[in-house]
């Protein structure tokens, strides 16, 4: 059994933990942008942590669920009707077979996730269900849904039961679209290159998120940026979280697809902690950077990393 597409929403994709690993051969690792947030998406279903299901983006789909399925949705908060009756977010719920599933805007924040007991049963590619949109790369040749697509549902994870009513996670501890709050950023190798007052406005500024970011990375309207002396250099390799600076000097902050490799100077690294805060800056959003070294980061990934595992934890306790 299935679900089926009846309005695919704006850049819906099937994303699952991504393709780490691959990028010595060209190979990105997409995935889910805010990780965490599929994560416990996964978790209020049964599922384990990795399972696949929809990224949505501004604007939810509308589904129609083929047979009886618990399914979660986390993330940005927007409206959630089943059957014309709405239903919270951060919440196992549970829908009969024919049940049909809409999914609103988003007020703010830019991606929310849908799980579904057992994950959805669309064929891996490369060892994963996500897709690339940019590579096209993955199931459906790599694209997000359309109209009439047919999702295959994987067996529900035993012991598995129908949720108990009437409880969530408080999403406000896992979601943040605070504008005030700066996003840490850790030194890029050519960052000591840019002149001293474009440093200073690096992290005295607010920069503005551009219409045309997307998941290859999100184009940063600000300050110019400019470097003492011109930088020329040979393309070096890339990964997400990348703060790229073209000759525009306006800052390009990568993504999950973002490209293997490039040439143009790195003049930061969004600390791992804050890179599902990057996730939920929609166009027009302000963001602003605060400077990290590597010990403040890594201390901040492990705090959150044990939050998460012991949410992840106590849901499991509940579901039982």
């Amino acid at each position: 059994m299935s679900i089926t597409v009846l309005a695919p929403g704006f850049m819906t994709s099937l994303q699952d933990a991504g393709r780490p690993g691959l990028m010595a051969l060209g190979v990105g690792a997409s995935g889910a942008f805010d990780a965490p947030a599929l994560r416990l998406a996964n978790a209020l279903c049964g599922n384990v942590d990795g399972a696949c299901g929809l990224e949505l983006t501004l604007i939810g789909p509308r589904l129609r669920f083929e047979r009886e399925v618990t399914f979660a949705v986390t993330g940005a908060p927007l409206s959630l009707e089943l059957d014309g009756v709405a239903r919270p977010m951060w919440s196992p719920l549970h829908a009969g077979a024919g049940s049909t599933l809409k999914l609103g805007n988003m007020s703010k924040g830019c991606r929310s996730y849908l799980a579904v007991a057992g994950g959805l049963a669309v064929a891996p590619v490369l060892g994963s269900r996500s897709s690339d949109l940019n590579a096209q790369l993955g199931p459906l040749q790599g694209r997000a849904l359309k109209a009439g697509d047919r999702l295959p549902l994987a067996d529900a994870p035993a012991p598995h039961r129908r949720p108990a009513a009437n409880w969530s996670l408080n999403g406000a501890h896992w979601f943040c679209a605070d504008a005030q709050r700066p996003i840490r950023l850790l030194p890029g190798t050519q960052r000591d290159g840019l002149a001293a007052d474009a440093i200073q406005a690096l992290f005295a500024k607010d920069f503005i998120v551009a219409n045309h970011s997307n998941r290859v990375g999100l184009r940063l309207n600000g300050p110019s940026l400019a470097w003492k002396t011109p930088i020329d250099m040979v393309s070096q390799g890339s990964v997400p979280g990348v703060l790229q600076l073209p000759p525009s000097g306006q800052p390009i902050a990568f993504g999950p697809e973002a490209p293997v490799s490039g040439g143009y100077p790195r003049i930061g690294q969004i600390a791992a902690v804050d890179f599902p805060r990057l996730a939920q800056a929609r166009p027009g959003d302000r963001l602003r950077f605060v400077p990290c070294d590597f010990d403040e980061a890594l201390v901040a990934l492990h705090r959150h990393a044990l939050a998460l595992d012991r949410m992840v934890a106590s849901i499991a306790v509940r579901l039982l």
